[in-house]
């Protein structure tokens, strides 16, 4: 599980669904959601929380998709196991764990230090907790 801290900084809504805009350092997050609390309010600052499993990777990415959160990022550390592997990833403050298959990790070649991008889908990202409004 990743989990950093964010700022709202824009909702969006339109009968019972919401886009919740963040900004952690320099990178921007949206989230899709069907309920918000009260105290979810522009400003607040929050615990986003994303599985690890739910961070796919990509290497040298040209094109458009569909996701809403892309974010660059360099490879700290790999864990490779024989069926799935642990990367650490960084970009500044914003530290994530993705959990890819093994088959995955050789066929992109990826390695220690190299930069890809972060993708999560606005539907697999969470509040964990307010930290304060």
């Amino acid at each position: 599980m990743s989990n950093f801290n964010a700022k709202i900084i824009d909702i969006q809504n339109e009968m019972s669904l919401n886009i919740v805009t963040f900004q952690t350092g320099e990178t921007i997050l949206k989230m899709i959601s069907l309920e918000l609390g009260e105290k979810i309010k522009i400003n607040a600052d929050v615990l986003l929380s994303c599985k690890a499993t739910n961070i796919a990777l990509a290497k040298e990415l040209d094109g458009q998709l569909s996701y809403s959160n892309q974010i660059p990022m360099r490879i700290e550390s790999m864990e490779v196991g024989k069926l799935l592997s642990s990367l650490n990833l960084s970009q500044g403050n914003l530290k994530l764990e993705s959990i890819i298959t093994t088959a995955s990790l050789q066929r992109m070649q990826l390695k220690v230090g190299e930069s890809v991008t972060a993708l999560i889908k606005s539907s697999d990202l969470s509040i964990m907790e307010i930290l304060s409004v």
